[in-house]
């Protein structure tokens, strides 16, 4: 089969698209012919060798995949050859056929096309296992979302919005904030000429977030206790911005705030799979319905994996890059 791998850590110029080994499909797994995958900002640090497969996992690239269930390995039920399904994936995306863990997979319903399937599993999974199994999030509450033209800003509209929640977003343009507002964001922050914490606390009368999804770390650490709400829940899942940063223990023991830190790559399969059940549990008919679906930005061939990659690194995209692999 044709993979992507990445020579030695890089620029996008050691990216290669080479042949390589068929996977083996083991006991418990489903073996996918892959149709889309998506690019990932850990993809690029895994590029960079700064972020590794966890202990077993393919070196290849690629946190999630949609495609065709080509095998079923032993002891797997619910799931059959010629089954749609996208697949949350600890490595092995960018390749035309992936072996996964067949808890760690979903079917892809038929209002989801290949493109959107493929860039559905990572972000939406992230956003519903940090801001609803961790953070608790419940109806009426109030949310501000980093990052939010990336993938998991995006997806953090779509559930927060579907759950009933007031979502807010920083955005580093004019054009993300408008978009991030037309996909249903209550309002918008450019943080490169706002002050984000006084701009939300003007827009709640004072009173802050209840829940803070991060992916910045260390710079925006004081800032978010700051812009968090009395009981407040701070959710930390990147250190886009660094990994260290100083924090006022009396305003995190003043206000009763909670902060979480999570990610999801090297979760234990069983893990993974209990997000995917609680997932379908909770948003499967919204799934079915189409009301979840990822914002698409831009859908490029495998074989231009480093524009992919360059488009993403930009900040330039609203939602998902994705990479069409057949």
């Amino acid at each position: 089969m044709r993979a992507v791998i990445a020579e030695r850590p890089g620029d996008e110029s050691v990216l290669r698209l080479v042949e390589v080994p068929d996977p083996p499909v083991g006991a418990g797994q489903l073996l996918i012919r892959v149709h889309a995958t998506a690019v990932n900002r850990a993809d690029l640090l895994q590029r960079r060798g700064l972020y590794p497969p966890p202990p077993g996992a393919s070196e290849i690239l690629g946190l999630e995949c949609a495609g065709e269930v080509v095998a079923v390995g032993a002891g797997v039920s619910g799931w059959q050859v010629g089954d749609r399904a996208m697949a949350l994936l600890a490595g092995g995306g960018y390749a035309e056929l992936v072996a996964v863990d067949a808890g760690c997979a979903m079917p892809v319903p038929p209002l989801l096309s290949w493109e959107e399937a493929g860039g559905l599993p990572e972000v939406t999974l992230t956003v519903f296992l940090t801001l609803f199994t961790l953070g608790r999030l419940r109806a009426g509450e109030t949310v501000l979302v980093h990052g939010g033209g990336s993938g998991v800003g995006t997806a953090a509209i779509n559930l927060g919005t579907l759950a009933q929640a007031t979502i807010y977003v920083t955005a580093g343009s004019n054009e993300k904030c408008q978009g991030c507002e037309a996909l249903g964001a209550h309002a918008a922050f450019n943080y490169r000429q706002q002050d984000f914490v006084a701009a939300l606390l003007e827009a709640t009368a004072g009173r802050g977030a209840d829940l803070i999804l991060d992916p910045i770390g260390g710079p925006y650490l004081a800032r978010n206790v700051e812009a968090l709400a009395p009981g407040g829940r701070l959710l930390l899942i990147g250190t886009m911005g660094g990994r260290h940063g100083e924090l006022d223990v009396a305003a995190v023991l003043r206000k009763r705030v909670t902060i979480i830190g999570s990610t999801l790559r090297a979760r234990p399969s069983e893990e993974k799979a209990r997000v995917v059940q609680e997932f379908l549990r909770e948003f499967g008919p919204a799934l079915a319905e189409g009301r979840i679906r990822p914002v698409i930005d831009t859908v490029l061939p495998l074989e231009a994996v480093a524009e992919a990659h360059r488009r993403v690194a930009s900040s330039a995209h609203l939602g998902k890059v994705i990479l069409r692999v057949r």
